[in-house]
Order: structure tokens, then sequence, then C-alpha cells
């Protein structure tokens, strides 16, 4: 109970008849709200993993992390849609983001040329992450840049599960191209260094569905376990924990 009101209902000098048992009753109440709404917040902080995982268990068991194909952790999830894929693809487009090429041998000395003269390319293959066993199905870019070694993107997993479909993604912002570090020593593999704020590119694919609407967003508190951490290619990140549930308006048949 905070202190001033403590020490109010200590002096009986305050009390008087009729309006002292109105205002005693209802500082007593202001008592308990004061006393109790903490705990009631941390309780629907902790109900929002559980109603996503009852909601969504397909979705909660395809695990936090996207891993390399070696086992080693990648980039943290931080969304979930559920839409079909012609709806995601269509909302994707009108908010301003590009599939991505797939990686080929063209596409791959493209970007690397690319890189090296700093000319744009918005489609530019990302490198494969799995989750569940299986790679990106699709993934989405934005350039930032006259080159794309600094970019927008974000990946998405189809995660099998009845009804509507359901996808879990990861939106990460490239900031350079360079050597990959494994335990603190850099190895001989190419790839895109990310910036360690993942909120911040989460949030801006969220600004630019918003948007352009046709979207719901709601929020799932303490999804993350980890808050701080290295991806697959040794860069390290930070988050709030927090994962946006994205459902997408179903497009009305013609």
């Amino acid at each position: 109970m905070p202190l001033y009101l403590a020490e109010m209902m200590a002096n009986k000098n305050w009390i008087r008849p009729g309006v002292g048992a109105r205002m005693a009753c209802a500082l007593l109440l202001l008592a308990v709200s004061c006393c109790c709404s903490p705990v009631r917040a941390l309780a629907d902080e902790r109900s929002a993993l559980s109603d996503f995982s009852g909601s969504y268990p397909a979705l909660a068991a395809a695990g936090t992390r996207s891993f390399t194909l070696k086992g080693v952790p990648g980039d943290p999830l931080n969304l979930a849609f559920v839409g079909s894929e012609g709806d995601l693809l269509r909302l994707m487009a009108k908010a301003g983001w590009f599939p991505a090429d797939p990686i080929t041998l063209r596409s791959s000395l493209r970007i690397t040329m690319d890189s090296i003269v700093r000319r744009p390319y918005v489609d530019a293959p990302v490198s494969s992450l799995y989750v569940a066993g299986r790679k990106q199905d699709l993934a989405f870019e934005q350039p930032a840049a006259a080159n794309p070694s600094k970019r927008h993107h974000v990946r998405f997993w189809r995660i099998d599960a009845p009804g509507p479909a359901q996808w879990m993604a990861a939106a990460t912002y490239d900031t350079s191209i360079g050597l990959s570090r494994a335990n603190g020593h850099v190895t001989d593999h190419v790839t895109h260094h990310i910036s360690a704020d993942i909120d911040a590119e989460r949030d801006k694919l969220l600004a630019d569905l918003r948007r352009v609407g046709g979207v719901t967003i709601d929020w799932v508190d303490d999804f993350q376990p980890v808050r701080e951490g290295r991806n697959g290619g040794g860069d390290p990140f930070h988050t709030d924990g927090r994962l946006a549930l994205v459902a997408i308006a179903a497009t009305p048949a013609p």
C-alpha cells in the first residue's frame, strides 16, 4: 500500500460521519487496486504466450530461431503471419517489398559485382536458413542504398497446419557484406552482416504493412527466451522478445 494511504488511514481525525466512511471505502479500494495491478499485468503478459500456443500450436511448435544448414542458431523469428500465399504475395508487393532471386551462380556473381561497383540489385538473393528442417519458402527485400550490401529483408517459412496458411518469419537489416564468424574466428564464408537491432526491422515491415492496410496485428509478449545473442554469421542481436502476429485479410473471390 502507498505510504500516504497508510498514514491517512492510521489517522482517525480525518474520519467524519458519512463523508469519512465513504472516503475510507474509496481509499481502501484504491489501495487494493494499487497493490494488485502489477500482479494482474504480469499475469496478462504470461497468458499472451499461452494464448498464442493454444490458438496456433503449429506456429508455437516451430520454435523461436532459424538455423543454418549445419544446425547453428541463425536469425531469431520475430513475426508470424496467417493468410494464403497469394494474399501474402499481394500484400508484400503493395508494401513495396520485392521477391528475392534464387541463389544461382549468375545471381551470386551479380550481387558480388553490384556490391563492388555500388549498383542497385533490388531482388538480390538471400542465403538459406532453416526452420523445422526446411529452408525459407519465400523471401522479400527492399534496397536501402545504391548497392546490395545494405537492404531490408525478411524470410518466410510455411508451417504445416490445418485451416488458413500459417507462416513464421524473420526480418533483419543487412548493413554490409563480409566474412562470417564462427566461435569468434573469421571464416572463409561470405555473408551479409545484420544490424543488432532486429526489432527495428520488424517494426519497419509492420509500418509498411499498416500503411497499405488489410492486416490486423497482435503481439505475443515474451516469445523470445534469448534477448541478446549472435546469429549464424556471428553477428550480435538484441530484442524485446515480442512476436508480431499478422492476420492478412483474405482477397474476395471474383
